[in-house]
C-alpha cells in the first residue's frame, strides 16, 4: 500500500481551529454578534489566527506539541519562579544571559520579566504604560535579544513570562496618536467623549485606583476629548466593545509567543468592559474575552498560556480560572493574594485562624487545568485584601484590622518587627498599603545586628518560602527576596520615582552578597541556601503538582497553620507555626489525614514525636508524609 501523506501545517491547523471553536465563537458571538461588521471580523481574526501559525519557528512548534500532550507542564512540583526588572537584574538583556547559572543553581525553571516593552517616555507606571507592543525597552535590547534570551532559557528548561497590558496603552502608541489627530477609527479602538456628560455619571461608581497621583478616571486633552483614564492620564483605556481591538490584541500577543514567550501576564484585565452603574470591574464581558483569547492562543500558539493579574477579592478572583461556561477555559494562572495578605496578617497577630477561615471558606481545593502563582511579596504594594464579612465571622472589625496591618508593616506599631513606608494612604476611608522588601517587613531591617532577631527574621522568611512552595502552584520569588535584600532608600533620590513608595522594594541586585552565598555566614546567604534547599525539596515531591488538591485543616492550635496536598499515592500534611513559641500537633491530629510515617519531606529526615505529638520550634515548618 502506498504510504500515507504526512499532516500538512494546514491540516493541523485546522485540527486545533476545530479543537477551540466551541470556546471561541460563542464568546465572540455574545460580544460582537450583533454588529453588522461581525462577519469581516471573523475572517481578519481567522487570517490573523492562521499567519502567526504560518511564521511560528520550527523549534516552537515542536513544543506545542510536547506541551499538547503534557498539559500539565506548569502545574509540576519542578516549576519554580523568579521575576525581576531586566535592568535592576542585569542591566540589558544580554546581561541575563551572564546570570542563568545563577538562577539554575536556586532551582529556578520561570522567569518573569518586569514590562520589558517599549514604554513612553517618563514615567510609564513602571512600564506599564506601553507605546509599542512589538519593541522592547531600546534601554534593555532589541527583540532580536530578546528572541536569543528566550531561546538560552528553553534550552535549559526555563519557561518565560512577560507583561501584555490589556486595558489600556501609553497616550504615545501609534493608534493614540492618530486618535488624536481626529483619525475616527482610531478613537474608536478607545473610550472618547465629547464633553463630560457620561464621564460624570461613570464617576458616581467608579473607584481610583490612584487617588494620590492620579485622581479621577477621566481626562481632557486639548484635541477636545474627555478620554478614559483608570490609572494615569497618560495610559489611555482601550475600548474592548470595538472587535478590531480584540484582533489587534490577539496578534500582538501571537507575536509574542512566536519570539519565544510561554507565559504572557494579561495586566489590569478587571477593567477591561465598561458598564454604566458599575465599578467597570470584572463585569461578564471581561471572562468572554478571556476565553476568547485563551482559544485563539490555543488555536495558533499551544505552549503558550495566560497569566491573569487581577488582585480582587476571592469571590471575584476565582473566576478568572474560569467557572461556570468558562470553567477550565480561561486563565491557566492567577495570583493568589489572598494567601500573600494571609501570611502577612498571620505574622503580625501570630494568629492563624483567619488565614485558616479565607482560604477554608472561598477557595476549592483544586483548579480545572490552572494553577496558582503563589507568593509572599512583588514588585507592587500590599493592599490589605481582608473583607468586613470575614472579619466579622470571626468577631473582629474589619477596618480595625486593616488599620492595624498597616501600622504593625509600617512598623508604628508597639513591637512591631516590620520597616516599611505607606502606599496611597487613603484619608476617607483610613485604608492605607504599605510597601516594603520582604526582609524588611520581616524584620531583618529592625534587627541591626541583633543574632536573636536576625535569626528570628530569617526563619519568618524561610516560613514564607516553605509555605508558597507546598501550597499548590508556581511559587515566584521576587528578585533580591531570596538574598534577603533590605528596603532601597535610594529612590527617594530620583524625581521619577521619589513619588512612589514602591521603589522601596525594587531594589538594584547586590552581584556582591550573590557571589558570597555559599560562604557567607550572613542572613542574606542563609536565606539562599534555604530557599535553595526548599525548591529542591519541592522539585522532589511530586505531591505537590498543583492538579492535587490543597485541602485546609482545622487545628484548634492557635499559631499552626495547616493544610493536607491529597495526591494518588499518599498525602502530605503542611504545619507552619506563625507563633513565636513552640508548638505541639498531636500525633492523633497528624495521623486522622492520613500520615503515619512521620518523614519530612521539607527537610529529608525522619521526624521524632514527644509526649505524642510533633513538636514545631518558633516559625518552623514540616511537609509530613
Amino acid at each position: 500500500m502506498p504510504a500515507s501523506p504526512r499532516v500538512t501545517d494546514d491540516e493541523i491547523f485546522t485540527l486545533r481551529l476545530n479543537r477551540s471553536a466551541p470556546d471561541l465563537w460563542p464568546m465572540l458571538e455574545a460580544l460582537y454578534g450583533q454588529r453588522p461588521d461581525y462577519p469581516a471580523f471573523c475572517e481578519t481574526l481567522l487570517k490573523t489566527l492562521r499567519k502567526a501559525w504560518k511564521s511560528r519557528p520550527d523549534d516552537l512548534r515542536r513544543l506545542d506539541l510536547q506541551r499538547d500532550l503534557e498539559p500539565d507542564w506548569f502545574q509540576r512540583s519542578d516549576r519554580a519562579g523568579y521575576v525581576f526588572y531586566i535592568d535592576r537584574f542585569a542591566g540589558t538583556l544580554k546581561g541575563v544571559l551572564d546570570k542563568l547559572d545563577y538562577l539554575q543553581d536556586l532551582g529556578i525553571t520561570y522567569v518573569h520579566f518586569m514590562p520589558c516593552l517599549k514604554p513612553r517616555p517618563g514615567d510609564s507606571d513602571g512600564g506599564y504604560s506601553v507605546m509599542d507592543y512589538r519593541a522592547i525597552n531600546p534601554a534593555y535590547g532589541t527583540m532580536a535579544d530578546f528572541a536569543e534570551v528566550a531561546a538560552a532559557l528553553r534550552a535549559r528548561g526555563i519557561c518565560l513570562c512577560v507583561d501584555l497590558v490589556l486595558n489600556h496603552t501609553a497616550k504615545e502608541h501609534a493608534w493614540a496618536k492618530k486618535a488624536a489627530k481626529g483619525h475616527a477609527k482610531y478613537q474608536d479602538y478607545y473610550l472618547m467623549f465629547d464633553d463630560d456628560t457620561l464621564p460624570k455619571r461613570y464617576e458616581q461608581t467608579l473607584v481610583e485606583v490612584f487617588p494620590d497621583n492620579a485622581p479621577g478616571n477621566f481626562t481632557h486633552y486639548d484635541f477636545g476629548k474627555w478620554v478614559w483614564t483608570t490609572f494615569n492620564e497618560h495610559q489611555w483605556d482601550l475600548n474592548w466593545a470595538n472587535p478590531q481591538v480584540f484582533v489587534e490584541i490577539v496578534d500582538i500577543m501571537l507575536n509574542l509567543a512566536n519570539q519565544g514567550v510561554d507565559v504572557v501576564r494579561l495586566d489590569a484585565v478587571a477593567f477591561m468592559w465598561k458598564r454604566m452603574g458599575t465599578r467597570c470591574q470584572s463585569e461578564p464581558e471581561v471572562h468572554m474575552i478571556l476565553q476568547a483569547l485563551r482559544a485563539c492562543s490555543r488555536i495558533a500558539t499551544p505552549a503558550l498560556i495566560h497569566l491573569e493579574e487581577a488582585i480582587v477579592a476571592p469571590a471575584e478572583m476565582l473566576p478568572y480560572f474560569g467557572r461556570g461556561r468558562h470553567d477550565g477555559k480561561e486563565g491557566n494562572l492567577a495570583y493568589h493574594n489572598s494567601l500573600m495578605v494571609q501570611f502577612w496578617s498571620a505574622l503580625a497577630t501570630r494568629d492563624t485562624t483567619m488565614m485558616t477561615h479565607v482560604l477554608r471558606t472561598h477557595f476549592p481545593p483544586v483548579l480545572s487545568n490552572a494553577t496558582y502563582a503563589t507568593y509572599i511579596r512583588c514588585h507592587d504594594d500590599i493592599g490589605w485584601a481582608i473583607t468586613d464579612e470575614d472579619a466579622a465571622a470571626l468577631g473582629i472589625s474589619g477596618p480595625g484590622h486593616r488599620a492595624y496591618l498597616s501600622e504593625f508593616y509600617e512598623g508604628g506599631f508597639p513591637g512591631s518587627f516590620a520597616k516599611g513606608l505607606p502606599f496611597q494612604v487613603n484619608e476617607a476611608t483610613g485604608d492605607k498599603r504599605i510597601s516594603g522588601s520582604f526582609a524588611s517587613l520581616a524584620g531583618l531591617e529592625k534587627a541591626a545586628g541583633d543574632a536573636g532577631a536576625e535569626d528570628a527574621a530569617v526563619q519568618r522568611i524561610l516560613l514564607g518560602h516553605a509555605l508558597i512552595a507546598a501550597f499548590g502552584g508556581i511559587p515566584l520569588i521576587y528578585m533580591g527576596d531570596e538574598l534577603a535584600m533590605l528596603n532601597d532608600y535610594s529612590y527617594r533620590d530620583r524625581p521619577d520615582h521619589a513619588h512612589d513608595s514602591r521603589w522601596l522594594h525594587r531594589p538594584v541586585m547586590d552581584w556582591q552578597a550573590a557571589a558570597a552565598r555559599e560562604e557567607s555566614g550572613r542572613p542574606g546567604a542563609r536565606v539562599f541556601r534555604g530557599l535553595r534547599h526548599i525548591l529542591a525539596r519541592r522539585k522532589a515531591t511530586p505531591a505537590l503538582h498543583g492538579a492535587v488538591p490543597t485541602d485546609m485543616l482545622l487545628t484548634g492550635i492557635p499559631g499552626i497553620f495547616a493544610f493536607t496536598r491529597r495526591a494518588p499515592a499518599g498525602p502530605v500534611l503542611c504545619l507552619f507555626n506563625f507563633a513565636e513559641d513552640w508548638r505541639h500537633v498531636p500525633l492523633d491530629f497528624i495521623r486522622a489525614q492520613g500520615v503515619s510515617l512521620l518523614h519530612d519531606a521539607l527537610s529529608d529526615q525522619p521526624v521524632t514525636p514527644h509526649d505524642g505529638a510533633v513538636v514545631l520550634p518558633p516559625h518552623g515548618r514540616v511537609w509530613l508524609i
